[in-house]
């Protein structure tokens, strides 16, 4: 059996569903909010560049590496594709993934959507998953990312340097964050405080 195997998960503010070929048009809808490709220290499929990102991902998938979702915003007309996100890196024998390759529209970034995404999917992985960690990654530089990803209330594990070749070929030092299954029941009440505030 695969692991973990895909699931839909939803709350109050976004929808994560299986990533499927026919969310190719919202996909690219999304991605024109904002025109996230251009952002240079993070790689964001452009809508001529959509369809082979959902069979990389769906690819990755079948191989056991990664469970994508698409984001959906939670309207009442049943939600809009505003971005994708995955479970990456999948390591079944030590229980352990990371949240990334996330993207969101302009329009929904700096909203509850990605405060209930990391809560639903980090839920999933320590409640569901018995994950024992939970890493996120992201550049160095990439300010807005890291600070989000420290509002969850991920701890800096370190900064690897010249990790990566970025397009261009400059070079990318990665900062690696994580939430342990012990850290969850306090993570896991600081996000429930957030969702619940007065917006």
């Amino acid at each position: 059996m695969p692991w973990p195997d895909p699931v839909e998960l939803s709350g109050p503010h976004a929808r994560l569903v299986p990533l499927a070929r026919g969310h190719h048009d919202g996909l690219c809808a999304a991605t024109r909010d904002g025109e996230l490709w251009n952002l240079w220290y993070t790689a964001v499929p452009s809508p001529e560049t959509m369809a082979r990102e959902i069979e990389r991902r769906l690819g990755l998938q079948a191989a056991g590496s990664m469970l994508p979702f698409t984001v959906l915003d939670t309207a009442p007309d049943g939600g809009r594709i505003v971005g994708m996100t995955t479970y990456m890196h999948i390591d079944a024998a030590n229980r352990r993934v990371e949240i990334g390759s996330t993207w969101y529209a302009a329009s929904t970034q700096r909203t509850a959507l990605n405060t209930q995404c990391k809560r639903l999917l980090l839920g999933h992985a320590f409640e569901t998953l018995g994950c024992i960690a939970v890493e996120f990654r992201t550049h160095r530089l990439n300010t807005q990312s890291r600070r989000a990803i420290e509002r969850l209330g991920a701890q800096l594990d370190g900064i690897l340097r010249a990790h990566q070749v970025g397009p261009g070929g400059a070079l990318r030092d990665t900062a690696v964050y994580s939430i342990t299954a012990a850290e969850w029941p306090t993570v896991r009440t600081h996000l429930d405080w957030q969702l619940s505030r007065p917006r």
